[in-house]
């Protein structure tokens, strides 16, 4: 992660500012500029058209009762590319585009969604609770965070019980009083 954060943040921007240089050299500054304010707002563009595709199937998929897996894993796509054509520079713009596409984005889309599922896999062998809660003070029927009486406030809900039926809270938490 940190070699990720190290390239994002310190590499990126130097390989965005060495080719739009080299653009610049080889079509003028104006017509470059031009270039990246053209790429920007056909990206905006496809962004909207994209999004509200998105959320069409989304909401289709909720009125058929079904889980929108893939349609929330597009809208997360479609939001990294519009930040992508929001930041300036040609490589960005490239990447966004791309994302846009609904061809590129299903390839990603199929890669996260195996990338998920080995993570899940793993984190139930050896964790137990989807390895997801342990950030949350080791889970949610074991003493942690989300436990018994979470200072949250609301009902008071027993992970470990096979009856699903919530009880209300009758005493208030310290935290709230």
């Amino acid at each position: 992660m940190l070699v990720a954060l190290i390239l994002l943040f310190l590499v990126l921007p130097f390989v965005e500012l060495a080719v739009i240089l080299t653009v610049g050299s080889q079509i003028g500054v104006l017509p470059t500029i031009a270039l990246l304010v053209v790429v920007g707002v056909v990206g905006a563009w496809l962004s909207k058209r994209e999004g509200v595709s998105v959320l069409r199937r989304l909401n289709a998929a909720l009125n058929e009762g079904k889980l929108p897996t893939n349609e929330l894993i597009d809208g997360g796509l479609i939001l990294f590319a519009g930040a992508l054509m929001v930041t300036p520079g040609f490589v960005t713009d490239i990447v966004g585009v791309l994302l846009l596409l609904p061809p590129t984005r299903a390839v990603v889309r199929a890669v996260l969604v195996k990338r998920f599922k080995q993570r899940i896999e793993q984190s139930v062998v050896v964790g137990g609770t989807a390895g997801f809660a342990r950030g949350f003070g080791g889970g949610f029927s074991s003493g942690g965070g989300f436990s018994g009486r979470g200072g949250f406030g609301g009902d008071v809900v027993d992970t470990t019980a096979t009856d699903t039926t919530r009880q209300p809270r009758t005493d208030p938490s310290p935290e709230l009083r």
